[in-house]
Formats: C-alpha cells, sequence, structure tokens
C-alpha cells in the first residue's frame, strides 16, 4: 500500500493507459519499426488535410511490397497514406488472411483481391468517403490497420478513403532520438480548422473501447476545431513529468524535456507538414497529462495560446520530494504570461493542509482527484494577474473520480474555452 500521503500515486499508473494501447505491437504492425524526424513548427493558416495526393507507380508500389512488405507498408503510410492512390484508382493491401475487399462501393458483397505471398492487393476506383474493410468472406471482417483516414461505428472500426467529412486519420511510427516511436491520431474536422489542440494519453481519447470508454473527444470537439492525439507509452511516467519525484520505491520521472520537445519539434512538424498548422495552438491533457501540457507551455512561453489541464497531477515534485519544483512553483516564479490556462479537478474539497510545510497544499487525506493542488495552482495564476474567463479558467465537477468517463463529461469546456481565444 502507498502512505496515506502518497495515495494519488496509484492512480498515476492506471490513469492515461499506462498499461493500454490500441494499437498493434507485432513485429509486422503499422507501430514497429523506427522514425527520426527534426525541424520546427511553422504556424500558418490551416491549409486542411494533404491534398489529392499524387498519383504512385502501381508497379514500384507491388515490388517494394514483394521485397519487404512491412518497411513497404510504413513507407506508402508515411506518403501518401494508405489506400495508395495509383492510375486506375487505389491501391488496396491486406496483410493478413482476409483475401477480399468490401465497401461502400460494392454493397459490402466483396470482391477477391489478388493474391501475393505475404499479402492480397487489388485496385479499385473508389469515391471520396468510401468506406471499405477486408474480409474473408464468413465472420471475418476488419478493418485496414493502415488506412490513413477512419471512423468509429457500432461495428468498430471502419477505415475510409480519402474522406471530406470530419473523420480520424492516423501517422504510424512517430518518434525522435529521445521519445521511443507512436502512433498520433487525429480528428480533422468537416470545416476548416482554425484551432490545434496537441493532446496527450492518444489511445484513450477517441476509441470507444478505451479506459472507461474513452474521452469521446470526436463527439465533443467544436466544429472549427483539430485534434492531435499523441499516444503513450511505457515510459509515461517518466516522460509526462518535468522533474524527479518519489512516489513509493525511489525517484522516478523527470524527462518532460525530451517530451516537451518532441512535441514542439517533431509532432508540430508533422501537422505543418500535412495539413499546415492551424494558427491558433493549444495543449490538453489529464493528470499527468495535464501536468506536462502546462510543463510544454512553460517550456515554450509564447508558442501555446493554451494550456488544459485536468486532474493534472500538479503536485509532482512535492509527492516525496522538496515540494520546490512544482509546476506551481515554476509558474509563480515565471510570472503571468501570454498562455491562458484551463485547471479543473473533481474530489470532494477539504481542509488541503500543508502540514509538512513544503509548500505544496496536498497534505489533507480525504481530498482526492487532485483538487487541493489544483486550488493551489488557480490561487497562484489568480495573484499573478492572470484574470477569470479572459486567460483563466478553473472547473470543480464535486465529487468526480479520476477517469476517462469523468473527463469526458466534462472536456466540453476546455476545449470551448479554446476556441473563444
Amino acid at each position: 500500500m502507498f502512505p496515506p500521503r502518497r495515495a494519488l500515486a496509484a492512480s498515476l499508473l492506471l490513469a492515461g493507459g499506462l498499461f493500454a494501447g490500441c494499437g498493434s505491437n507485432s513485429s509486422a504492425g503499422p507501430d514497429s519499426g523506427t522514425e527520426t524526424a527534426d525541424g520546427g513548427a511553422a504556424v500558418d493558416a490551416f491549409a486542411g488535410p494533404d491534398a489529392m495526393p499524387a498519383v504512385a507507380a502501381l508497379d514500384t508500389l507491388l515490388e517494394d511490397l514483394r521485397e519487404d512488405r512491412d518497411a513497404a507498408l510504413l513507407a506508402q503510410s508515411r506518403a501518401q497514406g494508405w489506400p495508395a492512390p495509383v492510375e486506375d484508382g487505389y491501391l488496396f493491401v491486406s496483410a493478413g488472411s482476409e483475401s477480399l475487399l468490401a465497401g461502400d462501393h460494392d454493397n459490402w458483397q466483396g470482391v477477391a483481391m489478388n493474391s501475393e505471398d505475404d499479402f492480397h492487393w487489388l485496385v479499385v476506383a473508389v469515391d471520396a468517403g468510401n468506406r471499405y474493410k477486408f474480409t474473408d468472406g464468413g465472420s471475418s471482417w476488419v478493418a485496414d490497420p493502415w488506412s490513413r483516414s477512419y471512423q468509429w461505428d457500432n461495428e468498430g472500426e471502419m477505415s475510409m478513403v480519402t474522406p471530406s467529412n470530419s473523420h480520424l486519420e492516423r501517422h504510424f511510427q512517430v518518434g525522435d532520438a529521445n521519445i521511443s516511436d507512436r502512433r498520433l491520431r487525429l480528428w480533422i474536422p468537416e470545416a476548416a480548422a482554425t484551432h490545434v489542440l496537441y493532446t496527450h494519453d492518444g489511445q484513450n481519447l477517441f476509441n470507444p473501447s478505451a479506459f472507461f470508454g474513452g474521452w469521446k473527444l470526436d463527439a465533443s470537439a467544436p466544429a472549427a476545431l483539430m485534434i492531435v492525439g499523441i499516444d503513450n507509452s511505457a515510459a509515461r511516467m517518466s516522460e509526462y513529468t518535468h522533474t524527479l519525484d518519489d512516489i513509493g520505491g525511489g525517484s522516478t520521472g523527470g524527462t518532460g524535456d525530451d517530451y516537451a520537445a518532441y512535441v514542439q519539434m517533431t509532432v508540430r512538424a508533422l501537422v505543418e507538414q500535412h495539413y499546415g498548422e492551424p494558427a491558433t495552438v493549444g495543449t490538453m491533457g489529464s493528470s499527468l497529462g495535464g501536468l506536462i501540457s502546462l510543463h510544454i507551455a512553460d517550456r515554450y512561453p509564447g508558442q501555446y495560446a493554451f494550456a488544459a489541464s485536468l486532474s493534472g497531477t500538479l503536485g509532482w515534485g512535492s509527492i516525496g520530494g522538496s515540494g520546490s519544483d512544482t509546476m506551481i512553483a515554476r509558474y509563480l516564479s515565471a510570472g503571468h504570461r501570454s498562455t491562458a490556462i484551463y485547471i479543473d479537478s473533481g474530489g470532494n474539497g477539504g481542509s488541503c493542509a500543508d502540514s509538512d510545510g513544503d509548500g505544496t497544499n496536498d497534505d489533507d487525506n480525504s481530498s482526492f482527484d487532485n483538487y487541493c493542488e489544483t486550488r493551489q495552482m488557480e490561487s497562484t495564476l489568480v495573484g499573478l494577474g492572470y484574470t477569470y474567463d479572459t486567460d483563466l479558467w478553473h472547473w470543480w465537477e464535486t465529487d468526480a473520480p479520476h477517469n476517462e468517463a469523468a473527463w469526458s463529461v466534462r472536456v466540453f469546456r476546455p476545449m470551448q474555452n479554446f476556441m473563444s481565444l
């Protein structure tokens, strides 16, 4: 058991899906292999998703797939995405046992694909927005794990071809020299995006099978908001914290600078390359994801118009440490800056004591969901000159627990606040 004062540590191990992910981790899956990227992240007007990509040479694609299927699948996913546009339509590739392609284009009847040693393929002329799956003609119907565009419906994941309506997109194996490869999951609005939120724990944002049903961001996102969900990894505890702390068992954490640089230099550059980054940029997360969102804004002042922390672990640095390097202390030291801040929590209130005198009001064992630390951050920001409903928002969801279901209920608030900027 954790000591009473460290009771929140147990939730840190679960919040954000530290040990879960909805992407494949097999050697042949979309998220194996390596990728490094660098470069700045320009802030321009939103240009929309990639225009109709250049037509690829079918013979070249097939030759590459025969030589090294997985490398070819990854390379095309990074270029125009799958299915691949070719001269007579789109090249669909199934790397599984399913050898039929079915979709809107054939009223879901299923058409036999050409078979190679370790993949099946077919070129079909389909309309934009065409939905499809691979099937064995019987009970097996699977979404294309490599498709760039997709959505969730009552039948699970559904693959799509260059849709013009709001939808999800993904990019595989995105990492840098310090941050391991992971998947990016993007919500692309139907309307031209004016704002973009870089959001953490990406596995839990859209997938209805995620912990507690996930955040359901695709159901609550405002019309002109683009969302970039960045998957977490087994190193979540370290990547999402700005300094070392001891939650029981010795010092842990503290590589948040590397993660912040990854978001700033690699993820934003990818978004700029493929979509053109919308003009107004923010970052958002929950629990440790809320902490790292505030850290990113602190690390890159002036680069983020908005940072949102839902139930953020704002006492990190004082759980077993001195309390001198919490995010509360860092913002106090920095003074009033241009980034607008949203913070919230559930919990049941409490006395919010600082009985050990470390400067953090986290010693009330009856409080939970980081309520006291969030209220302390609120008062700190007010003291620095932040103004309610202008560049500061605080919300208390009385008695709300620390999980995705609770965050999904109130996440519309920070998104609406962000859209007001």
